[in-house]
């Protein structure tokens, strides 16, 4: 009989007891029928014999044997009592011949509680077993708004497919985004083979990742397994041993780290000082070695004002540090594969900088940081928790409040057409600020929002005509390829648009304040800081000179002396577009006159403007190519959440 065993189960029932106590926390196990006393259901399935992992069994059903039990299942009883006898003759069992029988349990937010058979789970528990086999029924809570609750339900649509329920994920969009990684097609059930080839790579990384030190950490495994699969990828990892797992979980180790302690990104809001150099400084500065920069697009300066402005800006870097850098360019480069490639490609060339220029090179972008150390790499894009590269972006919202000030001082209708392209982080603030801006000068002024990615600027263009809407903000940047006078601020006079504003990015001034940084050593403080790690975002405005507006003389003069004043308030940070009492669509968001929003709320606002008129996309409504840039940065587009995008 195996005493010894029980005693030693025994013991660690009693430290779990102690340890409990000693932290506030209730010292046996949980019960089901006190969770559900206070909690809406809405119905019972019965899902079978399904195996069951053994760490996901947290309690038992009914009150009776929950003081047998410490919170770890392990026993309290006294080694001479008939329990004690039982779960010695159990442990006799399981290592003579393995325990059989399954128990009867209850699954409710995925977490198992033992009906019959918890002396069973005790032993099996104690030998560190990692499933048992159970009869199950699953208890389905009422939908609410509670965060857990959310990513349950998102755990039931998996469930469906996969048939899986040993990994859990601490944010919503997990489940979807793994799905995405895993399946070709992500809404078709697994096959067998499929459930045993995740099964042994799910379990191989979980064990690289606890000795890693994810024991300590306080995400899941399986939230550890997305930034994993974000860098490398599912294809190879069926082939994978955890020792190879565990090499590369120590190159990408500060991303996981940093998702454990959930930190925010770190936006640098106006360029960092150059440190003062003392007296011999000044006398003696050693010779710095040309620095190699690689910028990369996704289309050409010729078919996009986006890639034209970037290339605007590393011609300026150019004629600004001369001899001191050597610049390159790779153009038509699609995300994936030839991301990929370009971005290795630049690496392995010993460039010392290398810029991506769209949120679609993300990934690209993180798997060659991580192989490349040595190398700096930047995502432009906005408010990315990476800790490997760094990414960055424009206030473009501070110029766009001033565009709204002209445009509502002008229309005499109040009717103000608004033509934006992607709804993602950064974009929806622009959008408010014009409307806001529109407002503060004209009450009555309405902003019609309409989206480039969902019709073409024709029809836009031809309907905004047909509602009396002559003053249209459009796209904010020149494409040399087109002849059509279609940007910033325009007014149709009948026969011709003519240009009245528009809102200017100044990149090669942000890439030059950029490699200043490196080269004048604040990059490396930048990195550094008390809290420790964290991802670094520039996003820098009017106050760096990267952000600024034009607009056309023939503009009255009380209106450019009003803009102006304006400006200058921004610049000197006396002025917020987004202070004072602010109201959506559906309400007030902001009730404080004498405070702002913070960047934060700037840059991820999922609200329109209570003077707009439109709302959000769906997803399926946008084109192929704007649903993969809002999958990376989206906000507030219908199903977006369905999708997954929120990691």
């Amino acid at each position: 009989m195996s005493f010894s065993d029980y005693n030693k189960a025994l013991r660690r029932g009693e430290k779990s007891y102690q340890e409990h106590l000693m932290r506030g926390s209730y010292p046996y196990l949980q019960v089901l029928e006190e969770i559900l006393s206070h909690t809406d259901t809405v119905s019972e399935v019965p899902l079978g014999l399904v195996q069951i992992p053994i760490d996901l069994i947290v309690g038992t059903y009914a009150v009776g044997r929950r003081t047998a039990f410490a919170p770890n299942f392990m026993p309290l009883l006294n080694p001479g009592t008939e329990f004690a006898y039982k779960w010695a003759s159990l442990c006799d069992s399981h290592l003579s011949e393995g325990i059989r029988d399954p128990i009867k349990a209850y699954e409710f937010m995925n977490r198992f509680y033992v009906v019959e058979g918890n002396k069973r789970v005790s032993v099996l528990k104690y030998f560190d077993a990692v499933t048992i086999p159970g009869i199950v029924t699953r208890i389905i809570p009422k939908r609410t708004d509670e965060k857990e609750n959310k990513i349950y339900y998102e755990f039931l649509d998996f469930y469906k497919i996969t048939n899986i329920n040993y990994i859990w994920f601490s944010n919503e969009g997990g489940f979807a985004k793994l799905l995405q990684f895993v399946s070709p097609d992500s809404s078709s059930a697994w096959t067998e083979r499929q459930k045993e080839d995740f099964r042994s790579c799910y379990y191989r990384f979980a064990k690289a990742f606890q000795e890693r030190g994810g024991k300590r950490l306080s995400i899941t495994p399986a939230d550890a397994m997305l930034i994993y699969l974000n860098i490398y990828g599912y294809e190879d990892m069926t082939e994978k041993l955890p020792s190879q797992m565990s090499e590369e979980l120590e190159k990408i180790w500060d991303e996981i780290v940093l998702l454990d302690q959930n930190r925010s990104v770190e936006l640098l809001l106006n360029p960092s000082e150059e440190p003062k150099k003392t007296f011999f400084g000044r006398l003696w500065s050693p010779s710095t070695k040309k620095l190699k920069i690689a910028f990369i697009h996704d289309k050409t300066a010729e078919t996009s004002s986006w890639t034209y402005g970037h290339e605007l800006g590393r011609f300026y870097l150019e004629e600004t540090f001369g001899d001191q850098i050597e610049t390159s360019c790779t153009d038509n480069v699609t995300p994936g594969e030839s991301a990929d490639e370009a971005v290795e490609k630049a690496a392995n060339e010993e460039n010392d900088i290398i810029f991506t220029t769209t949120p679609q090179f993300m990934e690209a972008s993180l798997k060659a940081a991580v192989s490349h150390p040595e190398t700096k790499i930047l995502n432009c894009s906005l408010y990315c928790p990476h800790r490997y590269i760094r990414t960055y972006y424009a206030r473009l919202h501070e110029a766009k409040f001033l565009a709204g000030i002209i445009a509502g001082s002008l229309a005499d209708n109040g009717k103000i057409g608004y033509i934006a392209d992607y709804p993602i982080c950064g974009i929806t603030a622009g959008i408010n600020a014009f409307a806001l801006g529109a407002q503060m000068v004209n009450p009555k002024a309405c902003v019609f929002l309409e989206w480039s990615t969902v019709k073409s600027q024709n029809t836009i263009i031809n309907d905004f005509r047909s509602r009396g809407i002559t003053y249209i903000s459009s796209q904010d940047l020149i494409t040399p390829g087109l002849k059509n006078r279609r940007f910033g601020l325009s007014h149709y006079n009948g026969k011709d648009m003519d240009n009245i504003a528009m809102p200017v990015w100044h990149w090669g001034v942000f890439y030059k304040k950029l490699i200043e940084t490196v080269l004048n050593g604040t990059w490396k403080d930048e990195d550094n800081t008390e809290e420790g790690l964290h991802a670094i975002n520039y996003w820098w405005g009017m106050s760096a000179d990267v952000i600024d507006i034009i607009y056309s003389q023939k503009l009255p003069a009380g209106t450019k002396r009003l803009v102006e004043m304006i400006k200058n308030n921004i610049i000197s940070g006396d002025f917020n577009p987004f202070s004072g009492i602010l109201t959506s669509q559906s309400g007030v968001v902001h009730s404080d006159e004498n405070t702002a929003l913070t960047p934060e709320e700037i840059i991820h606002m999922d609200w329109l403007n209570n003077n707009v008129i439109g709302s959000f996309p769906s997803m399926e409504e946008l084109s192929a190519e704007a649903q993969a840039i809002v999958r990376l940065q989206g906000v507030g587009v219908k199903d977006l959440q369905k999708d997954g995008v929120y990691l």
